[in-house]
């Protein structure tokens, strides 16, 4: 009796992850600011130390040369008494008279030694906050060209490429760094312009053909005097007509999206997912795909349009890329972690961990790369990804157990 062969298994996830660590107290960071604080203030201190031991070496030889008792009692019933050096009233000769005062005299030479360490040692505390926090200023104002190139480059948008460092003062290192990156910015407005320029120039060349051919299709379509074979033939050569449409569409949109958003709006993440459930529920039904899954509130600032095709696009893939019977898509948004979060897992068949990165690709599917598919024109997983980088977030896709994907769309809320 032949056994039925095991499902197979989805294959292990990769447990390497490119993406750079988040820093655990990112106000620790070892900028160069604080390197060059910790230069000049170490630097200083080390001087001061040095300094402090050579005086006090030096101090120290001056008060043992110039400390010999001068003085020396021989005469007969002597008495000296001092608060300072009580051994001289407990004298009872002149020699533990002598010794008295030299013991007296040794004992206030080291007293002179240890207050004038103690106070040293207090000047090099207070002087050294002091350099510190010198450096620390002296410091911010060498870097301050960095600061101002760093806030230039972060406020650089793909529409928003006319700002300029231009940094004013001596020609050096820095203003040399400013001008090299105000003449990329230069290329770079050049290069978008003419970018933009040839996105308006294709939509209207590619649009304007491709809607006269579906009109003229559709209105010899409706003519029912037309013979079968033409009106089979206006069918098929509309349904091509209108994937190109998809096709030029998905491009334009594609080019559009790589830029960052300069208008941002508040638009709820649930509201997105469900009108992208509701667009594609009469797929799912005639494929018998069950869509399903809780929707939270998850307001984020962005476009519209945009997220709802990001959601449109994953729903439509989780349904067409699903299994013949019994399949399902869970579509759920929530916030986490200061996140907003859209996810979409489904059934489908296994989808190996290596061909995850293909996936995102134009025109790329699962172990093929070919557009001659009834499923779309291959640019629906790579629009969601430009349109998810477009609004400062992520899209990140992972094998299911099981068979299917689990794709997680992470924004900033």
């Amino acid at each position: 009796m032949a056994t039925t062969p095991a499902p197979p298994t989805a294959p292990p996830k990769p447990t390497w992850d490119p993406r750079r660590p988040d820093q655990a107290l990112p106000w620790v960071r070892p900028t160069i600011r604080i390197r060059l604080t910790l230069l000049y203030g170490g630097m200083f201190l080390i001087a001061g130390i040095l300094l402090l031991s050579i005086i006090y070496l030096l101090a120290a030889q001056a008060i043992n040369e110039g400390s010999e008792l001068a003085l020396k009692v021989t005469g007969v019933n002597v008495q000296l008494t001092s608060p300072t050096c009580p051994g001289l009233n407990e004298a009872v000769n002149n020699d533990q008279l002598n010794a008295s005062l030299k013991a007296c005299m040794s004992a206030q030479r080291q007293q002179a030694l240890d207050d004038l360490l103690t106070r040293s040692l207090f000047a090099l505390t207070g002087l050294s906050i002091i350099a510190f926090a010198f450096g620390y200023a002296m410091a911010g104002r060498v870097l301050s060209p960095l600061g101002r190139i760093t806030r230039t480059a972060r406020r650089v948008v793909g529409s928003d490429l006319a700002r300029r460092i231009e940094l004013d003062g001596p020609d050096d290192e820095l203003k040399e760094l400013a001008d090299t990156f105000d003449e990329m910015l230069e290329r770079l407005e050049r290069a978008f312009t003419a970018q933009q320029r040839f996105v308006a120039n294709a939509s209207h060349e590619l649009r304007t053909p491709l809607a006269i051919n579906r009109t003229l299709l559709e209105v010899q379509l409706s003519d029912p005097a037309a013979p079968v074979e033409l009106q089979q033939l206006g069918r098929t050569l509309l349904a091509t007509n209108e994937r190109s449409e998809q096709l030029v569409e998905g491009l334009l949109l594609l080019a559009r999206s790589d830029n960052q958003l300069v208008e941002r709006k508040p638009v709820d993440l649930a509201e997105v997912a469900t009108r992208a459930v509701d667009q594609t529920r009469g797929e799912a039904e005639s494929k018998g795909v069950e869509i399903r899954g809780e929707r939270a509130p998850a307001v984020v600032q962005g476009n519209g349009v945009l997220l709802e095709r990001i959601a449109l696009n994953l729903v439509q893939n989780a349904v067409r890329y699903n299994v013949k019977e019994g399949g399902w898509v869970e579509v759920t948004t929530a916030v986490e972690h200061g996140q907003a979060v859209l996810l979409v897992s489904n059934t489908g068949p296994v989808v190996p961990a290596y061909e995850i990165d293909n996936i995102f690709e134009p025109f790329r599917r699962l172990r093929t790369e070919r557009t001659g598919s009834d499923k779309g024109v291959g640019l629906g997983l790579s629009i969601a990804r430009s349109v998810a980088r477009a609004h400062g977030g992520r899209i990140i896709a992972e094998p299911r157990e099981g068979g299917g994907l689990v794709m997680r769309v992470t924004l900033p809320v």
